[in-house]
């Protein structure tokens, strides 16, 4: 594990040349109107946030709602990408969710967080490229309304990961896929996420750091899932020493 002063995380330009953030909770506070829509589309089975953060969270949107169905023992039939949304199919159903996170998205905007919006700044700074690697189909749109879509040339998302025919989180290929775009290999690269799919997914990828970012108190689960260091603010991440 790479650590700074006090066991903050330390980024080195001498090790590392490439971070990929996840975005929703990491880059976005996103993760908190992802948690609302899923709650809305599945509050006849008592959704909780256990069952965000267990089924959902880090996943792309047809595999959340597999997961979730498949622990309310509830069988559907999977459907096509191109259902309206609904609830008789696995992806009605996702389509379902995705409207109503658009609608949300849509009506109350969103903001990059301060000290997300500060790291890449200060990674900018000191020559360290940066990417974006989001299970979500919506990254673009919410990169967009945050200001910061042009601060990436590398996004790989959920529409990236259907258009490749990949894994997605927990599988690394995702990661593996923005590393290989930004000329970079997995060890020089840092994985930044706080979803316990996506640090499982950095972990199983032989990168050379993993950073979870605890925001809502699953430290514990982050670390158990592989982690090589947690942080609750990417203020407490350190380039080459110097505090972002």
């Amino acid at each position: 594990m790479t650590e700074g002063p006090g066991g903050l995380a330390l980024i080195d330009r001498s090790q590392h040349e490439l971070v990929l953030f996840d975005l929703d909770g990491v880059i976005t506070p996103t993760a908190d109107l992802h948690r609302a829509a899923w709650a809305e589309l599945f509050a006849v089975y008592g959704f909780t946030d256990r069952d965000y953060l267990t089924f959902i969270d880090g996943r792309s949107r047809y595999d959340g709602v597999r997961a979730f169905l498949v622990s309310r023992e509830v069988d559907l039939p999977e459907g096509q990408p191109d259902d309206a949304p609904g609830d008789g199919t696995v992806c009605a159903l996702g389509n379902r969710k995705d409207a109503v996170f658009r609608e949300r998205l849509d009506r109350g905007g969103v903001a990059a967080y301060t000290d997300a919006a500060n790291l890449i700044d200060r990674l900018d700074e000191e020559g360290v490229a940066s990417a974006v690697v989001s299970s979500s189909r919506n990254a673009r749109a919410v990169l967009s309304a945050a200001g910061l879509l042009e601060r990436f040339e590398v996004i790989v998302d959920g529409v990236v990961i259907e258009s490749e025919g990949i894994r997605g989180k927990p599988d690394p290929e995702p990661f593996l896929l923005a590393a290989r775009r930004s000329g970079a290999s997995p060890a020089r690269t840092i994985i930044i996420e706080d979803a316990e799919s996506g640090v499982a997914a950095g972990a199983s990828g032989g990168f050379g750091l993993v950073i979870g970012v605890d925001r809502v108190g699953t430290r514990d689960t982050l670390l158990a899932a592989g982690a090589d260091v947690v942080v609750e603010s990417l203020n407490e991440v350190t380039v080459n020493g110097a505090t972002t």
